[in-house]
């Protein structure tokens, strides 16, 4: 539907049949393609009445947005197309306006859309509800205890990969204005057998596989546990990872949701130890152990397991072992111990753990309970939400205990809603002012006291049976029901009284099948009895509350030795029949909305529709009845106002409006129309329409009426379409015509300005030319007059001063000349002198060749008396810095490929900080003079050409060279023993220090040594020894020799490419050859 179209009705715009109570022929086949219709166009909701369908898209669809939410926000239930929002507005509005405490019924088999669809009406009902922060963080938990309860209570299942295994009944609390307050959860029946053992191609309870997948390495290590699925007995394989289920982010959001909910870190902790322990619970095996009296007693195999297990629960592995060995039955004063074998402590082994892992959902939902529960006392309005296990039948006749009373409580959902939906009906005549006729109806109570009788039902006799002494079996309780149940409509069994289904060879012998409002179901009788106990050995309960654990007094409180309790707890059946006993009395308070909930597939596959599985759904969840009940008596009805609205067009009275009460015009539009009175009647405020066949005549008129005003409107509007188009042509030829005669007009009298002004500036042209002739002559005979005056007075002077003038006059002329010349080159020089930075070569440029000498000389004077100025500034310190550079310069400048780079390093000197490194405080007190230089050099080794890290010393009288590590001196050479140091031409830092022979400091030869401040040590070794004794010469050459003790080895510098990165390497070629492998530069 685009933007432009406002659908006002549910039969707007209509694919198949939007309401099912309108479907015209009604049979199951003409029903199934309905809902084929409206599922290949995406729609997958369909009402019968105010009861929705769901089909399960299995896909994502545009319409859960929130603009969806605010199109059915506030909007009557049959105004828009079918969908999940209608319902649940309708039942919020309902709450917050009329003051009556709703209940939404969901319903459906596994892999429906159940849970689905409940958050789909608790997130609008957040979306609709209050604003504020209270009221937003009662919201958020409440939504937020969905994923908790998930990963407990779901599992992965051959029909749905993320099946509710358990029923949830929740409470949403609500305040006057209609702000949610808080909430209570109820549920029923937690498929606890899933924790021992899976069907083949499903598995475990989601929470498993989340924590091993999720959990950081930290927390596995705490809690014991390998991430690896195979090391545990009670996870299947074969589905261990499903397609579209992230475990590990679905356990960090488990995590947060904990958190938005209200658990502390040690509680979540407690519950993830609970859940590893049932993991390590499933890997204890037994083994048989003979004994003297002839019995086998179990023992267990490998003890590491449990050995862990009681570490995590803190129990004492003895007496955890023992409970798996002995059983202990009391009977009032008297204790008697029996032994157990392998079978029994399989069985009580796997006992502990499904009760274990019940107990502790249990204690999930009351702790959620506890968050979320409404914490204001005053008086609270309730919506219910129930997501409950729908009808159960498995084709190859495998149902068990679990299926029998999930389909008694939908036998009881069925009941109340037949019930509750005529009750409705019945209301709504009454309250309209219809007359009430009685509806023919299956009334299926007669299956629910089969089942729940007190005396003779089949629950009944289940629990008699359970408690009876003797031998107690699967078969004597088929008996029993043959026996009691024989002649009962609904009940069949091969081995009953009743003849007629001993050859009933569809029934085997160990079955018996009840007739269900939805068809009949074989049940197999194998494991009722055992299922319906859940017994839990005494021993086990005393040792779980024997636990240091903080969950597990909680959650086995029936093991405190101080309440021994010796009546048998009570059966399966028993506690479930209670909890939908008090399930159907409060749902019969409250106003009930249904959504059934239908599995288009088994592929769980898009656009794929099966007819026989809709079908099949179709009729166990009643739907054909439901229609029928609806139907029963008027298939349709509206209030007065939007019928009228909606048809008013049908009568020429009532169109376009209609002045008097809407029931009046209801009735002269029926009237006109000829509607026959028998198919219809008036209420109070409402029209009853029995056939649809009358409202689909009515939409057909409506459709060819509306269809003729759409032609008159098209007419009426080219029409004046047309002659707007006429008159704005008029209007546009007027603009253009005045807008023309504008321009014409402007236009001429641009023309006649512009010839004024060339006449104007013509004219001025020649008076200014005259004029400027007149003004030139003017001039001209003043000029004249001047000169000829100037001469004439020259002369005069002349003839009277020539007797005064000397023969030296020009020579004092020229001198003076010369002075004023001078005098303004110097008042110019002081003006433009250049900066005082030494190094500023700037210089003003020559005014005059004959200055030229003198020009240059004073430059160089400037220069002279600036740089004595400069160094005037400096400190002594700084002096013999720049004097160490000066000399640097001198002995390396254009000589050596590594002096460029050193300039602009400082020389430092102390590079190792030797008096206050504590390193090197043995060192420093061994020098006694002042250290000039310390620094870090490596000493090159002969034999192999590799250096060792030395710290070499300078002081003004000797050189030291010490370990680096230890300080031990090495080597102490006084200056005067050195003649000379060697180094290359290239970028390395490769020196030798050359002893002069015949000194003592000679014996053990020269030093070859390399630095990273080659320059600077050089150069303080030359200034030192030239301030001492002789000057120590420096040579500059790629080749040199080096005295080793007794022999010469030549050290030889060449360009090449080198592997370490780039820095000189030294390697020895032979004796008497050192090469050292510099960059190329």
């Amino acid at each position: 539907m685009s933007k432009m179209e406002v659908k006002t009705s549910l039969l707007d715009n209509m694919i198949g049949v939007g309401d099912m109570v309108l479907l015209e022929p009604l049979t199951e086949e003409s029903f199934i393609d309905n809902l084929r219709k409206r599922f290949d166009h995406s729609e997958i909701y369909t009402y019968i009445g105010s009861v929705v369908i769901s089909l399960n898209p299995y896909k994502s669809l545009p319409i859960f947005t929130a603009d969806k939410v605010e199109e059915y926000r506030n909007r009557n239930f049959y105004e828009l197309s079918p969908h999940i929002y209608a319902l649940a507005d309708e039942a919020y509005r309902s709450l917050r306006d009329q003051d009556k405490d709703q209940c939404i019924l969901i319903t459906g088999e596994s892999g429906a859309g159940k849970t689905e669809a409940s958050k789909l009406v608790m997130s609008y009902v957040a979306a609709v509800c209050g604003k504020g922060q209270e009221v937003n963080k009662v919201k958020e938990q409440l939504l937020q205890s969905n994923p908790v309860l998930e990963a407990f209570g779901n599992a992965k299942t051959v029909r749905n990969d993320n099946s509710s295994r358990f029923g949830k009944y929740m409470d949403i609390e609500f305040d006057f204005k209609g702000d949610p307050m808080g909430g209570v959860i109820s549920n029923y029946l937690l498929e606890k057998s899933r924790v021992v053992k899976q069907p083949r191609g499903e598995r475990n309870f989601h929470i498993f596989y989340q924590l091993l997948s999720g959990a950081s390495e930290d927390l596995l290590k705490k809690l014991k546990l390998d991430r690896d699925f195979s090391k545990y007995n009670y996870l299947s394989l074969d589905s261990a990872t499903v397609n579209g289920l992230d475990d590990a982010a679905n356990f960090r959001t488990v995590r947060n949701a904990m958190q938005i909910v209200g658990f502390m870190e040690d509680e979540v902790q407690s519950v993830l130890e609970l859940v590893a322990a049932v993991l390590k619970l499933g890997n204890i095996e037994f083994k048989p152990e003979s004994r003297v009296n002839g019995f086998d007693e179990s023992r267990v195999k490998d003890k590491n397991d449990l050995k862990e297990m009681c570490e995590l629960l803190g129990i004492e592995q003895s007496v955890l072992e023992r409970a798996f060995s002995f059983r202990t039955v009391e009977a009032k004063m008297e204790k008697v111990s029996t032994t157990l074998n392998v079978a029994q402590a399989y069985y009580a082994r796997d006992a502990l753990a499904k009760n274990l892992y019940s107990r502790l959902f249990s204690w999930l939902v009351n702790r959620i309970n506890e968050s979320i529960k409404a914490q204001s006392k005053t008086r609270k309005k309730v919506m219910g939400v129930l997501d409950i296990y729908g009808f159960e039948i498995f084709e190859d006749g495998d149902n068990s205990f679990e299926q029998f009373i999930i389909n008694y409580c939908n036998e009881k959902l069925q009941q109340i809603f037949i019930e509750l939906t005529l009750r409705e009906e019945q209301e709504e005549y009454i309250r309209e002012g219809i007359e009430w006729t009685n509806i023919e109806y299956f009334n299926n109570a007669i299956i629910c006291d089969l089942i729940e009788n007190n005396q003779n039902g089949i629950l009944a006799m289940l629990d008699e049976e359970c408690l009876r002494p003797g031998n107690v079996t699967d078969e004597t309780f088929l008996e029993k029901l043959n026996t009691v149940c024989a002649y009962h409509q609904h009940f069949e069994s091969r081995r009953s009284k009743n003849s007629k289904f001993l050859t009933d060879h569809s029934l085997p012998h160990n079955c018996f099948r009840i007739q269900h409002y939805a068809g009949k179901v074989l049940y197999r009788v194998e494991g009722f009895v055992d299922k319906n106990n859940d017994l839990l050995y005494r021993d086990l309960s005393q040792a779980m509350y024997k636990a240091n654990h903080s969950l597990m007094k909680l959650l086995f409180p029936e093991g405190n030795p101080a309440k021994v309790n010796l009546k048998r707890p009570p059966t399966a059946g028993f506690q479930f029949k209670a909890s939908v006993g008090t399930l159907m009395k409060n749902l019969q308070t409250k106003n009930p909305n249904y959504i059934r909930c239908i599995k288009p597939n088994d592929k769980k596959a898009p656009h794929i529709f099966t007819e026989s599985l809709v079908c099949h759904q179709v009729r166990y969840l009643g739907l054909m009845e439901n229609v029928r009940v609806r139907r029963a008596g008027y298939a349709f009805r509206q209030p007065y106002e939007p019928c009228l609205e909606r048809y008013k067009m049908l009568c020429k009275q009532t169109w376009p409006h209609w002045k008097g009460p809407a029931r009046e015009g209801v009735e002269v539009l029926l009237t006109e129309l000829q509607v026959s009175p028998e198919e219809f009647s008036y209420g109070r405020s409402k029209i009853f329409i029995r056939n649809p066949r009358t409202l689909f005549f009515l939409e057909e008129k409506r459709r060819q009426c509306l269809e003729d005003l759409a032609t008159l409107i098209q007419k009426i509007y080219r029409g004046w379409k047309c002659r707007t188009h006429f008159l704005l042509l008029k209007k546009s030829q007027v603009v253009v015509a005045a807008w023309y005669r504008r321009y014409a007009q402007q236009k001429k009298y641009q023309k006649i300005r512009s010839s004024t002004i060339v006449v104007q500036s013509y004219i001025r042209g020649w008076k200014s030319r005259k004029i400027l002739r007149e003004l030139k002559y003017q001039k001209r005979c003043e000029e004249a007059v001047t000169t000829i005056s100037a001469f004439w007075h020259g002369t005069q002077v002349r003839r009277e001063y020539r007797k005064f003038f000397r023969a030296n006059a020009g020579k004092k002329i020229y001198n003076f000349t010369i002075q004023r010349i001078v005098q303004k080159y110097f008042l110019g020089l002081k003006k433009t002198l250049p900066s005082m930075s030494p190094i500023d070569k700037t210089w003003p440029v020559r005014p005059y060749l004959f200055l030229d000498n003198t020009h240059k000389q004073l430059q160089r004077i400037f220069h002279l008396w600036r740089c004595k100025k400069y160094r005037s500034q400096f400190t002594d310190e700084k002096k013999s810095v720049y004097e160490e550079k000066l000399e640097a310069s001198q002995l390396f400048k254009d000589k050596k490929t590594l002096y460029p780079s050193s300039v602009s390093q400082p020389f430092k000197g102390d590079y190792l900080d030797i008096n206050k490194n504590p390193k090197y405080q043995k060192l420093s007190s061994a020098v006694e003079e002042k250290v000039l230089l310390a620094d870090v050099v490596n000493k090159i080794n002969r034999a192999n050409g590799k250096g060792a890290p030395r710290v070499f010393l300078l002081t003004k009288s000797n050189f030291v060279l010490a370990d680096q590590k230890t300080g031990q001196v090495k080597a102490s050479v006084p200056l005067p023993d050195l003649s000379s140091v060697s180094v290359s031409t290239q970028s390395d830092g490769f020196f030798a220090l050359k002893l002069k022979e015949g000194s003592a400091s000679a014996a053990k030869g020269d030093f070859l040594l390399s630095s990273d401040h080659l320059i600077e040590i050089i150069t303080k070794l030359h200034r030192t020894g030239a301030a001492t004794t002789d000057q120590i010469g420096v040579d500059i050459s790629d080749e040199f020799l080096v005295q080793f003790k007794q022999d010469k080895v030549c050290v030889k510098f060449v360009q090449g490419t080198l592997k370490n990165g780039g820095t000189a390497a030294c390697k020895r070629k032979n004796n008497k050859l050192l090469e050292v492998s510099v960059p190329s530069p």
